[in-house]
């Protein structure tokens, strides 16, 4: 049996009673906008459901490919605790000046690092300070198997692994074998199935906005 369709007014209920935005929060596309950063970050919805996440491994240390203007970043700092730490890496300088910008305006400058430069470099960087709870993925589609390569070295047995945008705008079932594999729909379709065959993972894709590919890492058997 098929899911439940999302209306509008499922999702604004959703939105409503389980991630409200703060004002804050709601200002962040308008004011990226007006300085050339596109809008296309994730939900408010996911924003929770990365929180929810964190909560339930517990994450103290985090790191995140793609910041774009930090809007994904404060939702997933907000749900560090103490002491935790959330490193987030971007090669754009506008988008890096855009994210530290409005990581101060959240009061989580103590809680956040923003590095610049190509994630794949960033990544191999972070060996020495892992092992991370968490990594999202939420750059650009042809590097993400490449960035989920380097998270299986970073994240912890138990820790997570996500990737947003999961579902192509729901085309991902439609890749092309024969097309160019840093097309988007191919480049999703690669990620996916590693996530979903890799043995190191317990992984589903969970239609929630534009899909997010959700992976355990495991621990050792036997």
């Amino acid at each position: 049996m098929k899911g439940t369709p999302i209306t509008e007014e499922l999702f604004d209920y959703i939105v409503e009673n389980f991630a409200p935005e703060d004002e804050l929060l709601r200002s962040l596309p308008d004011d990226a906008a007006k300085q050339g950063v596109p809008m296309i970050h994730i939900s408010p919805e996911q924003g929770k459901f990365l929180q929810i996440l964190m909560k339930a491994v517990n994450a103290k240390k985090v790191v995140e490919i793609g910041a774009l203007f930090g809007y994904s970043t404060i939702w997933l700092a907000r749900a560090l605790p103490a002491g935790g730490k959330l490193i987030t890496l971007e090669l754009n300088p506008l988008h890096v000046q855009v994210t530290r910008n409005n990581i101060k305006r959240a009061g989580l400058a103590d809680k956040v690092e923003v590095r610049q430069g190509p994630a794949a470099e960033s990544l191999a960087a972070l060996k020495s300070e892992g092992p991370f709870d968490l990594a999202f993925i939420d750059a650009d589609k042809p590097g993400y198997v490449t960035y989920l390569k380097h998270a299986l070295e970073l994240v912890r047995p138990g820790g997570v692994i996500v990737g947003d945008n999961a579902s192509a705008a729901g085309n991902v079932w439609q890749h092309d074998p024969k097309a160019d594999p840093t097309d988007y729909v191919n480049s999703i379709h690669a990620f996916n199935h590693a996530m979903a065959n890799d043995p190191r993972l317990t992984s589903l894709l969970v239609p929630i906005s534009d899909g997010m590919c959700v992976g355990v890492v495991n621990g050792k058997t036997g």
